[in-house]
């Protein structure tokens, strides 16, 4: 029997938090994504013997079958800048009767969008070709892994900026008794644009000692509209200072970027070590690090 958790109102809650944009960008004609995501459902139209259960829970109440674990790149920020991007994601399938060993009998995507089922979808990220492997650990479980690769600046990957930040995690799955397992909204990952410091410097070098360092620099982020760097402006941006012979940084001030990213700060000199500018991210960019050693004599 199929279990199908796309249709959940707790999830479609979660995904009403999505950009404005994903509908009218979905139903545009010639979308690469929703008709990828179109493709992706065909691969797993269920058999005839299957029943359709419509808001059915995600925990496999109504059926042997389970998902019971996706891990996407380490549970890390997928972080894509001007260059295709390639992740790995690890799916765990469980069912008494075996996992079947087809193509795309245990699949998985991502996507952004409101709802995967009416094509309200602005991007997906899938590998057609299905898992690069799966090792059926025992009589009952297997766990599949797959390299999905996002494409920024090309339509049918990260076409636009406005795809960073949360994406939704859809899940396929197949067992050998017919059980059926779709869950459209398994869970959130993130996608961020890539985000980095230029011209960073710390100086002079060497300076005197009770002399002015003077730290400046530029946070630049990723457009995947328009495939260049651009200063990212009116983010708080760390100086941080690790003393020579030591290995942990400590916090000295915040200071908030310009319109064109560009950020400078002064403190006095007291001893060697590396001044580090240091960005935290956000929900739609990464974290950037810029480090220089200064020699106070």
């Amino acid at each position: 029997m199929r279990i199908r958790a796309s249709l959940a109102a707790a999830a479609l809650s979660g995904a009403a938090a999505m950009t404005a944009l994903a509908v009218p960008a979905a139903h545009a004609e010639g979308n690469p994504a929703a008709a990828k995501a179109e493709q992706f459902k065909s691969a797993h139209q269920a058999p005839s013997k299957q029943q359709s259960f419509a808001a059915s829970p995600a925990t496999g109440a109504d059926g042997d079958i389970q998902v019971t674990k996706v891990t996407v790149n380490a549970n890390k920020d997928v972080v894509v800048g001007l260059s295709p991007k390639s992740f790995n994601v690890y799916v765990t399938v469980t069912d008494p009767s075996g996992i079947s060993q087809g193509q795309n009998d245990v699949d998985v995507a991502l996507w952004h969008g409101t709802n995967m089922e009416t094509g309200d979808v602005d991007g997906f990220l899938w590998n057609e070709n299905g898992a690069e492997s799966c090792d059926y650990w025992s009589a009952s479980a297997a766990t599949c892994k797959f390299t999905i690769t996002a494409k920024p600046g090309e339509l049918d990957g990260l076409w636009g900026s406005e795809l960073n930040g949360r994406w939704n995690v859809a899940v396929r799955g197949s067992a050998n008794d017919g059980d059926s397992y779709e869950n459209d909204f398994y869970k959130n990952h993130w996608i961020k644009r890539a985000s980095s410091f230029s011209g960073f410097n710390a100086g002079p070098e060497p300076v005197a000692k009770g002399g002015t360092i003077t730290i400046s620099g530029t946070l630049n982020r990723a457009s995947w509209s328009y495939m260049k760097y651009y200063g990212y402006g009116s983010q708080p941006v760390q100086l941080q200072f690790k003393k020579a012979g030591t290995s942990t940084y400590s916090t000295v001030r915040t200071v908030t970027t310009s319109s064109s990213g560009y950020a400078k700060t002064t403190v006095t000199a007291s001893a060697d070590g590396t001044w580090r500018f240091h960005y935290a991210g956000n929900g739609n960019s990464s974290v950037a690090d810029a480090y220089d050693y200064v020699d106070v004599r």
